[in-house]
Formats: structure tokens, C-alpha cells, sequence
């Protein structure tokens, strides 16, 4: 059992305020960067920033690291930090390990999962195609579906490498289902996927997924 913050040395105790301020304005700085008020490219003025939320720059430095970690922010020597920008290449390379690890993890939920585990992606699938002319509420939707494959399969670690690709792609000016139609075509991979599922074969799962991703790449122009 955990000592009360009271009853911690008071160097430990002050500390505690600090790691949460800087992980508050990580999640600030997402929120900036996958709402394009920071757009890819763009240096964050740090001292600017510290002065609109009212804190200090150290938080701030901690919270641009967390972001360089996830790849969101890129720190460059004596310039300070950018949005990262994605290149040609870095889309392919990311759609190319999505398509490995989540094809892989589609395999193992038509092989492994409960009833009810399908049943719940189901829901899931079923909300989506409810949302296809909703273009924001598909996008929240159809991350949700994805991760919770993830869950399903069971691996920790690919779900938290997903979750950090994930992320960098939102990076992506081009992003598939920007495209005209993409919605619509992506809708009938992931109908395509959950019939496979359903109907436990593995092997076709696998394969529409990973399907499901070579088409994506192609429709951001990769």
C-alpha cells in the first residue's frame, strides 16, 4: 500500500504536482497537433506557449519530450522542437508495420476469441456503417474498432506500438480517408474483415486486413 502524499518526504511530495502538470500539457500539445492549430512542420515556441497556459517552461520541456518519444514532435539541436512532418516514405514504412501487426492480430481473433468478443466487434462494425456520411464520427469509430481488436488478440506490447503509429499517422496531411470515396470503400474492407471473423477463418482475416491497409496507403497517395 502506498504511503498518503502527506507522509512522503516533501522533496518526493513537491514532485508529484510537476509529473502531473507535464503530462496535462502533453496531452494539450496532441490536442494542438492532431487539430492542425500546430501544424506538421511548425517550430512550438515554447516561451509562448508557457505564457498562454500560465507555466513554467521546464513542464513544457518535459511534455515536448514525452512528445519525441511518440514521434509527434521532432527536437532539432539549438532550433528547439518542430511538429513532424511525414514524408512519403514515413507513410509507407508506418502503413507497412500497421498492415503486419494488425493483419496478425485479426488472424488471432478469428482463431481465439469469445463470442462475445465478436459480438462487441460487431457492435462496433455496425456503428460504422451508421456513420459512413459522419466523416469525424467514423474516424473516432473506426480507431475504436481497431483498437479493440487489439485488446481482443491479447498482446500488449503491438497494442502499444499500434497506439504510437497510430498516432504519428495522424500526422499525415494526406490522410486516406480524406480521399473521395475512401469512406465508403474503407466501410466495405472492414464489413469484408468482420464477416471473416465471424465466420472464424483466420486466414481470410488476415488477409482482408492487411488488404484493408495496402488500400488505405494507396488511396494517401503512397
Amino acid at each position: 500500500m502506498h504511503p498518503p502524499v502527506s507522509a512522503l518526504p516533501k522533496a518526493a511530495a513537491s514532485m508529484l504536482p510537476t509529473r502531473a502538470l507535464y503530462m496535462e500539457v502533453a496531452e494539450r500539445l496532441r490536442e494542438k497537433i492532431f487539430n492542425r492549430a500546430l501544424e506538421p512542420g511548425s517550430w512550438i515556441d515554447e516561451q509562448r506557449l508557457a505564457a498562454e497556459w500560465g507555466i513554467s517552461r521546464t513542464p513544457l520541456r518535459e511534455a515536448l519530450k514525452v512528445l519525441a518519444v511518440e514521434g509527434l514532435v521532432t527536437m532539432k539541436l539549438r532550433r528547439g522542437a518542430y511538429v513532424t512532418e511525414m514524408s512519403a516514405q514515413d507513410v509507407s514504412q508506418v502503413y507497412h508495420l500497421l498492415a503486419v501487426l494488425e493483419s496478425d492480430a485479426a488472424a488471432e481473433v478469428a482463431a481465439h476469441a469469445s463470442d462475445d468478443h465478436i459480438a462487441e466487434l460487431r457492435t462496433l462494425h455496425d456503428k460504422l456503417e451508421k456513420q459512413v456520411k459522419q466523416r469525424e464520427s467514423f474516424f473516432v469509430t473506426n480507431e475504436r474498432f481497431h483498437m479493440r481488436l487489439l485488446e481482443i488478440a491479447g498482446n500488449r506490447w503491438r497494442t502499444q506500438i499500434i497506439a504510437d503509429l497510430r498516432k504519428v499517422m495522424k500526422l499525415n496531411r494526406h490522410h486516406s480517408l480524406f480521399k473521395a470515396g475512401r469512406l465508403a470503400e474503407s466501410l466495405a474492407e472492414h464489413r469484408a474483415v468482420m464477416q471473416a471473423l465471424e465466420a472464424r477463418d483466420a486466414a481470410k482475416a488476415q488477409r482482408l486486413m492487411r488488404a484493408h491497409f495496402e488500400n488505405g496507403l494507396a488511396a494517401a497517395g503512397g
